[in-house]
């Protein structure tokens, strides 16, 4: 089912979906490293143009693959998508697929760890130039994207510090320029946020958070125009080898029947937990994008339509302080994923942001006393409960 005038949640329950000669209900799984040929000549012939459902070895595509990455294309409203074995595997792909020795990047500074290293570390060892800016700071961007700007990398919401990117803005500044924008969405999740809709060239997610949202299995997608999809993107991937697992691309799938549901609650909740703590004494900080105080308020508004599952919040930069309250839950578990059904709380000083300096977290807004939030399926009740008590002990 591929029809484009389908709700968004409609596509991610049905969208992409082919049917065996058996008929099944539920996406079949084909785990199967490779394909058999009928004839030598046949073989031949899929090597050098395979038709769609034709298939040569996994690692190249598989029938469940093919599935999630179709329905993830429909969800976001692009043309093709191809599925990674992580999140990070997708980000590294989309960067190296269409850059070369001499190309300028040009990327906001607030990003994730791997993100990150990416960008400082291995880009530049390979001849590429790298510079970053507020991402915040349009004006920033406007002195950095230049016409010798080959891309433009962002995550449209920062992690950890839940900053904000004015897509709109930054998307007609690369296309004047001429630069391809990649966008990793993962934090915002395409439920909240479908940023190819608004003006992403190349979308990347990690689906090991909200879209399988359970915690069972790594995978990543990539999701942009058909050209770019079967042309730099696949032939990139196909011979590094960072391809899914189609069991964990089966994951994926049922995880995107419940996405709309599960998200809807964790933002629900996540919003009605940072108001209640908001103003807290021993908080200086509840950072969530649809709080009217964060500094992207007014862009948050205009591109989510919640403010995500995620939230964090700072004991004004005392490390002790935070650690004491993550010692005191138990219902919320520490751990440095997101987008899962159980309520998750991590330290980013000490653990997915602890390689950088003292000085390079301070620039980033990540204090040893900020504390990142996931919010998962439990009852909220529970969970403002807990979380009020854990902030009373420090």
């Amino acid at each position: 089912m591929a029809k484009q005038s389908l709700k968004k949640q409609t596509q991610a329950v049905h969208g992409g979906g082919v049917r065996s000669q058996f008929g099944e209900t539920s996406e079949a799984i084909f785990l199967t490293q490779g394909f058999v040929y009928d004839s030598p000549e046949q073989a031949e012939e899929r090597f050098i143009e395979s038709k769609e459902n034709e298939f040569i070895y996994s690692r190249y595509g598989n029938p469940t693959v093919r599935m999630f990455e179709n329905r993830m294309a429909l969800v976001e409203g692009l043309e093709d998508a191809f599925a990674t074995a992580s999140g990070m595997a997708g980000v590294n792909g989309a960067l190296c697929s269409v850059l070369s020795a001499g190309d300028k990047v040009v990327s906001s500074r607030a990003l994730f760890g791997s993100c990150l290293f990416i960008l400082e570390n291995v880009l530049p060892r390979f001849g590429v130039n790298v510079e970053f800016v507020d991402g915040t700071d349009n004006s920033q961007w406007e002195s950095k994207v230049t016409p010798d700007t080959k891309a433009v990398f962002i995550e449209t919401v920062s992690n950890p510090t839940l900053e904000v990117i004015d897509l709109n803005f930054v998307s007609k500044l690369a296309a004047r320029n001429d630069a391809i924008l990649i966008a990793d969405n993962a934090l915002a999740s395409p439920q909240f946020l479908q940023a190819g809709i608004n003006g992403a060239d190349i979308v990347v997610y990690s689906a090991t958070k909200h879209i399988d949202g359970q915690g069972r299995s790594l995978g990543g997608i990539v999701i942009g125009s058909n050209d770019y999809i079967r042309g730099p993107f696949e032939a990139y991937l196909k011979h590094t080898g960072g391809a899914i697992s189609p069991f964990n691309a089966w994951i994926m799938l049922k995880g995107l029947e419940t996405l709309e549901l599960r998200t809807n609650r964790q933002a629900d909740s996540a919003l009605r937990i940072c108001q209640e703590l908001e103003g807290h004494e021993n908080l200086s900080n509840v950072i969530y994008p649809h709080l009217p105080n964060h500094p992207q308020y007014a862009v948050a508004k205009g591109l989510m339509t919640k403010g995500g599952t995620v939230f964090a919040i700072d004991f004004d930069g005392n490390k002790d302080a935070s650690f004491k309250f993550m010692n005191n839950l138990e219902i919320v578990r520490i751990s440095n994923n997101f987008g899962d059904a159980k309520s998750l709380v991590t330290h980013p000083a000490t653990t997915t942001h602890q390689r950088l300096s003292e000085e390079q977290r301070a620039s980033l807004g990540i204090t040893d006393g900020l504390v990142r939030v996931s919010v998962g399926l439990e009852n909220p009740d529970d969970l403002l409960e807990e979380l009020v008590s854990a902030i009373k002990s420090i």
